[in-house]
This record gives structure tokens, C-alpha cells and sequence, in this order.
């Protein structure tokens, strides 16, 4: 399979993240979005990170890996070349539907389509598709290039065939796979969500200040990264979308995001991305 192709949904920071690893790993890329503008940041993003990677001698020749890049803003020259395709499109229903009733017109129907929600029933998109067992959640964690885990998720179709095929491709960009079951959440965003939506309700109630709350998980209890900071990096704009979906799924306000994380958002302060959350964030 490291020989084939990949197809790319969604030129953004996951699309974009997921090229690279992908890249990084041998295989060709094909990364596509819906305006040309889009579709060039996210190949600008995937250079930069290879020539970050290559100054990290993680690869060897960051030129030559972008060689194996092509972005376009046709479905067709996603689908004419790639075995598996993963939507990374913006996590809302009705627009990953929409995606995949693209990909299921155009791909052949041997082409495994994976998408990366990180919440959303993987069983409801694919049911706008003629050939449901092809499809399977494939949740990749932000950065993908720094992450070793790939959260594998079976809908209700999803065949054996389809999971084998996900399971060799996470083994050949030497990422972990866990298998799990299409539940809202599934494993990582129903426990991490309760965690990140109670420790911002704690600076919110004036408990500790973010440092501090993240300092005590990352010294106290061995997290490589605290909740606040590791909502940063997600962005809390996401947080907030599939914490309200998940408190309305559940009927638990566990997940409901609390008053300041609103606020952020509504501000316009999502973490990382914008350079401002929790903490405040440049560049590098």
C-alpha cells in the first residue's frame, strides 16, 4: 500500500498535516479543497513542514518529498489515482455528507473513503453513500505529523476488508491504531472533552489560572500536555462545536462548554491558530 496514492479532502490545518505525514512515509499525495486560495495555503503548509522536517533530519530531501504533493480543486483528480481517500473538511454533518456523496459518484468503489471526524457518526455520513462498508472513520490527532495515534472507527457497514486496509495503512506511517465502535465521541474526544470543558469551568470558577491547572495534569499525573494547552492546539472552536453536540447526544452537561470558552470563541481567540486561547502563541 506505501507505494499508492493518497487523496487529501480539505486543505486545512488537519488536510494539510495529514499530506505531510503521508508524504513524509512515501506515498503520493493528492490534496484538495474548493478554491485555489485554500488548496495553496494548504500546499505552503505541507512545504513548511517538510523543511522543518528535513532541518529535524526526520527526512531527507524536503524538495523532493513536495515533488510527490499535486493540489488541485477537482474531485476527479483526487479519485482517478488514489486507494484511499480522507475527508478532513470542516466538522459539520451536513457538509461531510455532502463530500462524501461527491466521492462515492466519482471513486471507484474498491477506493477506501475515510473521514476525520473527530465526533461525528461515522455511520450517518456514510449512509449517503451507495457503498457504505468502504467507508470508516479515521480520526488523526493535531499535529498528525507529531501524533502517533489513529483512532479507527467502524459505521455500521464498514466491512473487514475496509478496517484490514486502514490497519496496514496506519502501520505504514508508523502511527498506533485503536479500533472502535461508532458512538458519539468514540474513545478520545468523549474522555478528553470532559476534561478540557472541566478544567476551563475551573478558571472560569477562579480555582487556579490555566498554567497552573495544566502544570498539576502534566506533573501530577504524567499528561504529556495539560487540557488547556492541548484545547489550544485542537482550538477551542471545534471544542465548543463537538462539546455541544456531545452534551446534546448524551443529555450530559459534563460536555457543554462553560461561559469563558464561549466568549473565546466568539472573540474569535480559538488557540493556536489564531494566537490566542488559554495562552497566548506566536509563530513558533
Amino acid at each position: 500500500m506505501a507505494e499508492q496514492a493518497i487523496g487529501v479532502i480539505g486543505a486545512g490545518t488537519m488536510g494539510s498535516g495529514i499530506a505531510q505525514l503521508a508524504v513524509q512515509y512515501g506515498f503520493d499525495v493528492v490534496i484538495r479543497d474548493i478554491e485555489s486560495d485554500l488548496v495553496e495555503q494548504g500546499l505552503d503548509d505541507v512545504r513548511t513542514g517538510l523543511e522543518e522536517a528535513e532541518e529535524r533530519d526526520i527526512i531527507d530531501d524536503a524538495d523532493a518529498a513536495f515533488e510527490r504533493v499535486e493540489g488541485t480543486t477537482e474531485i476527479a483528480d483526487v479519485t482517478d489515482e488514489a486507494t484511499f481517500i480522507v475527508e478532513a473538511a470542516p466538522e459539520e454533518m451536513e457538509i461531510k455528507k455532502a463530500v462524501f456523496e461527491e466521492l462515492d459518484e466519482h471513486a471507484d468503489p474498491d477506493v477506501v473513503l475515510g473521514t476525520n471526524t473527530s465526533s461525528l457518526s461515522v455511520t450517518e455520513i456514510a449512509s449517503v453513500t451507495d457503498n457504505p462498508e468502504r467507508v470508516i472513520g479515521t480520526h488523526f490527532f493535531n499535529p498528525p505529523v507529531k501524533m502517533k495515534l489513529l483512532e479507527v472507527v467502524t459505521g455500521h457497514h464498514t466491512s473487514e476488508e475496509t478496517i484490514d486496509r486502514i490497519e496496514a495503512f496506519a502501520d505504514a506511517v508508523d502511527r498506533e491504531s485503536i479500533l472502535v465502535d461508532d458512538y458519539p465521541g468514540f474513545a478520545t474526544s468523549r474522555l478528553g472533552l470532559v476534561l478540557g470543558m472541566e478544567a476551563a469551568r475551573m478558571v472560569q470558577e477562579g480555582v487556579a489560572s490555566a498554567e497552573d491547572i495544566d502544570t498539576a495534569m502534566e506533573m501530577g499525573y504524567n499528561f504529556p500536555i495539560g487540557p488547556l494547552k492541548l484545547g489550544d492546539h485542537n482550538g477551542w472552536d471545534v471544542r465548543v462545536e463537538v462539546g455541544e453536540y456531545l452534551a446534546e447526544e448524551f443529555g450530559r452537561e459534563v460536555y457543554r462548554p462553560p461561559q469563558n470558552v464561549k466568549k473565546m470563541v466568539r472573540a474569535g481567540d480559538y488557540g493556536v491558530k489564531t494566537g490566542q486561547g488559554f495562552y497566548e502563541w506566536d509563530d513558533d
